[in-house]
């Protein structure tokens, strides 16, 4: 297989970047949410939070020029979701105190199961303990919960997250210690 490699995401990369994740939710989620629960999670949840591209915090994973992935982590509250979900300007955390976030991880689903996401999450946890940062947590969705814990996080609460179109859809907030 060739090299993953990853690079900062810029907003050029948006427009490629959401499809990438509507292809992933599509191609990797049928296993664990109903196709309801995909349209309305691609609608109204998963997507490109851009203050994790203007934090430099959001990341592009390539294969020969094609991007296969992407994930990122965030020193920001907002535990998940794209720019659609979230309301308010998102405030810092204190990395003395708070947990990094990890943040809208999603691959390709041709490319699914060789080593993408992990590749990312390395990328992540360094880049966070770089910025002080002694603890990661997430929201999983139920495909990425086995990655996570393959990683060393640990599962803390389930969440079922209710949308606008009164569609449930379950999470699993996750904790590591770096």
């Amino acid at each position: 297989m060739s090299t993953i490699t990853t690079r900062l995401a810029t907003f050029n990369d948006i427009p490629e970047l959401q499809e990438l994740i509507a292809l992933s939710v599509r191609g990797l989620s049928t296993n664990y949410y109903d196709q309801q629960q995909i349209e309305s999670a691609i609608k109204y949840i998963f997507g490109v939070d851009t203050q994790l591209v203007t934090d430099g915090t959001y990341y592009v994973a390539e294969i020969d020029g094609i991007t296969v992935g992407c994930g990122g982590w965030s020193k920001r509250n907002t535990l998940y979701g794209g720019d659609q979900h979230k309301e308010t300007e998102d405030p810092l955390l204190d990395p003395n105190h708070d947990a990094a976030r990890i943040r809208a991880f999603f691959v390709h689903p041709e490319y699914a199961r060789r080593g993408i996401g992990s590749y990312i999450m390395k990328v992540c946890e360094t880049a966070a303990q770089d910025n002080g940062f002694k603890s990661l947590q997430l929201g999983a969705t139920l495909p990425g919960v086995p990655l996570y814990e393959a990683m060393g996080y640990k599962a803390m609460e389930n969440i079922d997250q209710p949308m606008p179109d009164g569609v449930i859809l379950p999470l699993v907030k996750m904790f590591k210690v770096l």
